[in-house]
Parts: structure tokens; sequence; C-alpha cells
């Protein structure tokens, strides 16, 4: 039995990475069904960062942007899976489509910058909140395009309210990566 437990289901590694690459377009949109809004702003708390991350540690930098890409665009082409059941390209010129596109760059960064960690909790941790920075801050230069508003409202509506549960969302993937990239390597490598 446990023989049968050990062995791999896909053999091909380009058959896992896109099996990776499926399942984290997936779990991205079932990270946009987690979702708390906040009176004062029109961006709500998801869980989606969780996901663009840990696919960005799982895949790597080009397969966690490739996965990103995906998620928008069967989105602009009318699957219900931005936040609140959304759909369309118009949904590109909302007050959340920075923070689609910094999914993009901050999957490919995280992914290209993990290596370095080497295994050291602080360095991945670091890496992770860096990238949830990024997706922030695309958000919130998107928001000043859009709305115009002065700087220090852009960041009260669109940066500081996501600061602690970006935080909490980077700690528990940096963490679930530590325990888990042994495996990540032999199944995605």
């Amino acid at each position: 039995m446990d023989i049968a437990l050990k062995k791999e289901i896909i053999l091909s590694k380009a058959g896992c990475r896109l099996f990776g690459v499926i399942a984290g377009v997936i779990r991205i949109a079932l990270g946009a069904f987690v979702r708390i809004p906040l009176p004062f702003t029109p961006v709500p708390i998801t869980l989606q960062t969780f996901f663009v991350l840990w696919a960005a540690l799982a895949l790597g930098g080009s397969l966690a942007s490739a996965t990103s890409l995906i998620y928008i665009g069967l989105g602009a082409a009318g699957a219900p899976i931005f936040a609140q059941a959304a759909s369309g390209s118009a949904y590109w010129a909302g007050p959340t489509a920075g923070y689609l596109w910094g999914f993009v760059l901050a999957g490919f960064l995280a992914g290209r910058f993990i290596r370095y960690a080497r295994g050291n909790f602080s360095l991945i941790l670091a890496v992770v909140f860096s990238a949830e920075i990024v997706i922030l801050l695309c958000g919130t230069l998107w928001l000043k395009f859009i709305l115009g508003y002065p700087l220090m409202k852009l960041l009260w509506i669109g940066f500081f309210p996501f600061l602690p549960g970006d935080f909490l969302k980077a700690v528990a993937a940096a963490w679930l990566f530590q325990k888990t990239r042994g495996r990540l390597r032999e199944i995605f490598s």
C-alpha cells in the first residue's frame, strides 16, 4: 500500500507543470470568492494573493505569470471568476484591475527570487511579502489613474488596509512553501 501511495500519477514534468498551472488558476478563482468588502474602499480583501504567491513559489516565475494571465484572460472572456462573480473585459477598467495586473508581476518576481532564499524562512517571507507589496503598489497606482485622489487618500483606501492581512497570507505561504519545497522541487523541476 505504501508503495502505491508514492507512485506518481502524472509522470512527465510538462504534465505536472500543466496540472500546476490549471490548479493555480482554479485556486486564484476560488480565492476571489473568499471576499471581505471594506466600506471605505472599492477594493475588497480576498484570498487571491495567497494563491498567486503560492503559484509563484511552487511553479516559478514564468509559470506563475502564465497562471495569472490565464486567470485574467478567462475572466475577461466572460467566466465569472473575478470577485463578486464578475467577468468581462470591462473589469479591466474597474478599481481592482491594477491588483490583477500586479498578480502577474508579483508572481514573476517572487518565482524568480525565491531560489535565493535557500530554505531560510526569514528570506522566504521577505520574498513573499515583497511580492505582496508589489501587488498593492500596482493596485494603488491604478486607483490613482482612475480616481485621481491625492496620494495619502489612495494609500488609505488601496494600500494600508491590506497590509495586515497580506502579511498573514505571506507568513502562511512562506511556511507552507518551507514545509513542502523539497517535494515541489521533485514535482515541478
